[in-house]
C-alpha cells in the first residue's frame, strides 16, 4: 500500500521498471518463436536423424525416470504466472507419454511433486492440487491411453493429499489396471527417504505377521525384503534417470532404486523440454557402459 504523504514521483520508476521487464521477456519469446520457425526445417532433419540413431542398435532403457523441473522458472522468465507454469508442463507430460509410447520405452516413472513441495506457498499447492485432479480426469477418457493400452499407477504417499486428488487418482488407475502396454508411474506426493521408511517397516511388519518376534525380523531383513515393499514393486530399477532445468542432483528421487542408474542432466526447463532434447538425452544413455559396481 503507497503512503498517502509520500512524493509520487519517487514510486514512478518502479511500474515503468516493471513495464519495460515485460516488454523484454515479450520480445525474447518473440525472438525465440521467429528463431524455431526460421529453423523448423534444420530441426526436423537432425531430430530424424537421431531418432533413426537411437532406434537402431544399442537398446533404449527399460525403464525411465523423468524429474520435472523447471515450471515455476519458465513462468517467471515468461512473465506468467505460476500456475501457467504449472499448466504448461502438465501438457509436456502428455507430450513424453506420448514419445516413450512411440519408441516402445515399456516402464516410465515420472516426479511431478515431492513431499517437500506440499509447503509451499497455499495458493500455489490448492492450484496444483487442482490440476492433479483435472489431468487425472483427463487422462482417464484419452483414448491415447487406452489405444496403447497404457496403465498408469500413482505412487506416494497419497494420504496427504485431499479427497478429490485421491478418487481421480483411483478412477485412473482402475480404468487401466488391466492394461499390458507401457507402465506409467506418476510420483506424487512423493520422497525417496519417506519410500525406504515405508518399505522398512512393512517389510518388518510382514515379518511378524509371519511369526518373527521384531529381533529375529529385524535381524533377517534383507535388501530383497525392502525392494518388495517399495511403492512400485515389482517394477524394476530405472535404467536411466533425467532432470531438467539445469539442477545436478536427485533431490530424494528413487533413492533406493538409482544405485546403479545413469544420469542425465538438461538444462532446459521442463517445459520447454523438445523430441529433440529426449532423443540426444536417449542417445547419451545408449554410449555409455554400464557396469553394475564390477
Amino acid at each position: 500500500m503507497m503512503d498517502g504523504g509520500a512524493d509520487r514521483s519517487a514510486v514512478t520508476p518502479l511500474p515503468v521498471a516493471d513495464a519495460t521487464r515485460r516488454w523484454r521477456q515479450r520480445l525474447a519469446t518473440a525472438l525465440r518463436r521467429l528463431s524455431r520457425l526460421a529453423v523448423a526445417p534444420l530441426y526436423w532433419w537432425y531430430a530424424r536423424r537421431l531418432q533413426a540413431q537411437v532406434t537402431v542398435g544399442t537398446p533404449l532403457p527399460h525403464h525411465l525416470g523423468v524429474i520435472l523441473d523447471g515450471n515455476r522458472r519458465y513462468a517467471r522468465a515468461l512473465g506468467l504466472s505460476t500456475s501457467a507454469g504449472h499448466s504448461i508442463g502438465a501438457q509436456k507430460v502428455e507430450a513424453l507419454i506420448e514419445w516413450c509410447a512411440k519408441l516402445g520405452i515399456p516402464r516410465v516413472t515420472l516426479w511431478v511433486f515431492s513431499t517437500d513441495n506440499h509447503s509451499r506457498d497455499e495458493a500455489e499447492v490448492m492450484a496444483l492440487y487442482r490440476l492433479f485432479a483435472d489431468h487425472a480426469r483427463r487422462m482417464t477418457v484419452d483414448p491415447r491411453i487406452h489405444a496403447q493400452r497404457i496403465r498408469v499407477r500413482m505412487i506416494g504417499d497419497l494420504g496427504q493429499l485431499p479427497g478429490e486428488v485421491r478418487r481421480s487418482f483411483a478412477a485412473l488407475e482402475r480404468s487401466t489396471s488391466d492394461y499390458d502396454g507401457m507402465q506409467l508411474y506418476v510420483a506424487v506426493s512423493y520422497g525417496g527417504r519417506e519410500e525406504i521408511m515405508s518399505a522398512v517397516r512393512r517389510a518388518l511388519k510382514t515379518k511378524q505377521r509371519d511369526g518373527l518376534t521384531l529381533a529375529e525380523a529385524t535381524e533377517s531383513l534383507t535388501t530383497e525384503d525392502i525392494s518388495a515393499h517399495l511403492y512400485a514393486a515389482p517394477c524394476p530399477d530405472p535404467d536411466f534417470i533425467i532432470r531438467t532445468s539445469g539442477e545436478v542432483r536427485l533431490s530424494g528421487f528413487l533413492l533406493w532404486q538409482s544405485v546403479y542408474s545413469e544420469f542425465y542432466f538438461c538444462d532446459v526447463f521442463w517445459p520447454e523440454f523438445r523430441w529433440l532434447d529426449f532423443l540426444r538425452a536417449l542417445r547419451a544413455y545408449q554410449k555409455r557402459q554400464r557396469r553394475f559396481g564390477r
